[in-house]
């Protein structure tokens, strides 16, 4: 295999890693959200049910409650988008890395995996009597 080849196999691999990571990011933000707004939904309309019998107070404490709801999914939604932003960066400098550097890419993998090899190997080791 060619250093080319293997700069090639990497930066595929690192673009696959890169857009896995990105869209289990997505996906868990989108579920999150989801269950946000299911949430929000039925406490609105819990909050709608509850307010022909509350008095003034308890309405204002209530809306004060949707209020920071909203300014929550807000604000979940900065932090995935920032979350995202900084994702894309990271990976695009490790592309960029690995394309620049591609020897040295396929030894830090190689190095990499042959240390996660043994602990693999050590913790199994361990385990038995």
């Amino acid at each position: 295999m060619t250093s080319t080849s293997s700069a090639n196999s990497g930066l595929a691999g690192n673009r696959n890693a890169r857009d896995d990571a990105l869209g289990s990011a997505a996906h868990l933000s989108e579920r999150a959200q989801s269950y946000a707004h299911e949430a929000l939904d039925q406490a609105e309309e819990k909050l709608r049910e509850l307010r022909g019998t509350v008095d003034p107070m308890v309405d204002k404490l209530a809306g004060n409650a949707e209020r920071l709801a909203r300014q929550s999914m807000d604000m979940a939604a900065e932090a995935k988008r920032k979350a995202q932003e900084s994702l894309s960066r990271y990976a695009d400098v490790t592309t960029r890395y690995v394309a620049e550097q591609p020897v040295r890419s396929v030894l830090i993998a190689a190095a990499v995996g042959a240390a996660v090899a043994l602990l693999v190997s050590s913790a199994r080791n361990q385990k038995r009597p």
